[in-house]
């Protein structure tokens, strides 16, 4: 879906929590396994258990054939991580449960009708995705391509080697890859909510992580800058004369508040 946007890990985690259903595991191992390898919505569907599943075990490098690649072209391997394995290896314990066998040839992700003799279509996978997202609570816009952004994103930003995420994702332009890749949304995020007036972590332009890594200095402009008497606060501390000489702070904001300077 055009101007879909990737997840970060802690959404994708949010998702992945957020099945329900006799066909819970089929969707969700659909999302981690999408997220994981970046295929194409159209490419997992037409997966069957044989693609993912060899000598009792996941594979650790899944082939998309050329049959099933978009405009047929070119066949391509990519690594499957941890969560890809674990989302197959919990595929197929539930195919083996709901099936009472393990067909090689079944569709990977079995449509609800038929005895999972036909694949799931998209229109399904569509409708499962955008009730996950639901019910994580997510908003902005997601979709299928959602999965195959997160998975463009994650990777850019783990190699910072954008051929590598063309290969990956089959692109015959690193163009076309260049367009999935945006900017870091978390950091973005993280930074938006940082400039809010009403974030803690606006404490000030210059953000102390403790008082304890702050120098008095650093302390008084802060405290000036929030309004208080710093020479009265300075008395009070146990000071029997009124400070006769301003300290380097109190200079500082002398200076930096002076209009001719």
């Amino acid at each position: 879906m055009k101007g879909t946007r990737p997840l970060d890990n802690a959404e994708i985690l949010k998702v992945s929590e957020a099945f329900g259903g006799t066909f819970a595991i089929r969707n969700r191992s659909l999302f981690m396994l999408g997220v994981s390898v970046g295929g194409r919505i159209s490419e997992l569907i037409a997966l069957k258990v044989d693609d993912v599943w060899q000598n009792g075990t996941p594979v650790k490098d899944l082939l998309f054939d050329r049959n099933i690649v978009k405009g047929g072209e070119v066949s391509r391997a990519v690594p499957v991580n941890i969560d890809g394995r674990q989302a197959i290896e919990a595929l197929v314990a539930w195919h083996s449960e709901l099936y009472e066998c393990l067909d090689a040839k079944r569709p990977l992700f079995p449509s609800r009708k038929g005895q999972g003799s036909q694949p799931m279509t998209r229109i399904a996978a569509h409708n499962a995705l955008k009730q996950a997202f639901e019910t994580a609570g997510l908003n902005g816009k997601l979709g299928t391509h959602s999965l195959r952004k997160s998975y463009a994103q994650r990777l850019y930003e783990q190699t910072n080697d954008i051929y590598a995420v063309q290969e990956m994702l089959g692109h015959k332009s690193v163009v076309t890859t260049q367009r999935y890749l945006g900017v870091n949304y978390a950091s973005v995020r993280d930074a938006s909510e940082a400039m809010s007036i009403h974030s803690e972590l606006n404490v000030s332009a210059k953000t102390l992580s403790s008082v304890n890594d702050a120098s008095d200095d650093e302390i008084l402009i802060e405290l000036l800058r929030r309004g208080y008497d710093v020479a009265q606060l300075l008395q009070k501390e146990g000071s029997e004369q009124p400070i006769q000489h301003p300290t380097e702070a109190q200079k500082h904001l002398s200076i930096k508040n002076d209009p001719y300077q």
